[in-house]
């Protein structure tokens, strides 16, 4: 099964990383954009929805979603337009953690097409893994495509990076799939972004994509791989010949599928659909207990203020 886009489009940006994301996607292409967030500093564009904490300065990701149950009938009212939802969050920061799982919620009540985007914390940042994995169960059960980018594997494979560098080469990644979701398939189901740095020899950024998809998800898991070729133009038919003959003798040939886009840089995207589990599961260690076994799975958990004769322990 394919994941369908049909217009019009909106693409929602959370939080900081998930606004400026959204706001450079709808300048190339054009698409309806909305930025929500609860730092006045992350809404750039006018279509956007400031979550307030009120007297709160340092909310926890609890209170901020929460406070966007407020907004509820807002978000919606603006999300009814449109048939397709793409939501870009950064699940390493508080507001695209605390929002994803509920504008995803929103999407899903009003039977839209949902893709997302869902940036992943560096293992160094400890203290966002968990919610991070919690947020990530949620939009994957809300969306009917979720596109995972682990900046971590990244790392790990190119440690002269910065992790600045590494935000740089996986936000163009992310801008450069979007431009080709009118023209290739993408599956409905869950799918792990592998990328490189810009390289001249493009069987190098293969292997560094390939090396990057290893560090999320066992080989035998891969079950269907889409091959984007960026500056695909340029390179020789041999070249590319190559590179089509070493993802298919890695996976089933008749799971891969080789696409060439124009670009001024030359490197490789690789989207991958995983069966079973990744390492991301382990990040919410409640996440081996199943649904049907889960009490309060309907409501994502959040801090609400009550209106009790006790203080807001936040």
């Amino acid at each position: 099964m394919t994941f369908e886009v049909t217009e019009p489009i909106l693409i929602i940006g959370l939080g900081g990383a998930g606004s400026r994301l959204a706001i450079e996607v709808d300048k190339s292409l054009g698409i309806d954009c909305m930025c929500i967030s609860n730092d006045k500093k992350d809404l750039q564009t006018s279509n956007s929805i400031e979550i307030s904490t009120k007297s709160i300065i340092n909310p926890s990701v609890q209170l901020i979603r929460g406070c966007a149950l407020d907004y509820h009938e807002q978000i919606s009212q603006y999300i009814s337009r449109y048939n397709t939802v793409i939501i870009m969050a950064n699940l390493a920061g508080k507001s695209g953690a605390a929002l994803s799982p509920t504008v995803s919620s929103i999407c899903k009540e009003q039977n839209k097409n949902v893709l997302s985007f869902a940036i992943m914390p560096f293992k160094f940042e400890k203290d966002r893994i968990f919610q991070s994995g919690v947020s990530l169960k949620r939009l994957r059960t809300n969306s009917d495509c979720a596109i995972i980018i682990d900046n971590d594997a990244l790392l790990d494979s190119n440690p002269d990076l910065t992790p600045e560098t590494c935000y740089d080469i996986t936000n163009k990644a992310i801008q450069c799939l979007i431009t080709s979701i009118k023209s290739s398939p993408l599956p409905d189901d869950a799918n792990i972004l592998s990328t490189s740095k810009n390289v001249v020899d493009i069987e190098t950024s293969l292997k560094d994509s390939m090396r990057m998809l290893y560090e999320d998800a066992a080989p035998d898991s891969i079950k269907r791989s889409m091959l984007y070729v960026y500056g695909g133009s340029k390179i020789p038919v041999g070249v590319l010949n190559s590179i089509s003959n070493i993802v298919d003798g890695v996976f089933d040939d008749d799971n891969t599928h080789v696409d060439m886009t124009s670009s001024e840089n030359t490197n490789v995207v690789m989207l991958s659909t995983i069966k079973g589990e990744t390492h991301f599961d382990k990040y919410d260690p409640l996440c081996m207990i199943s649904k049907e076994k889960t009490i309060d799975w309907d409501e994502p958990e959040c801090s609400i203020d009550c209106q009790l004769d006790i203080p807001q322990l936040e």
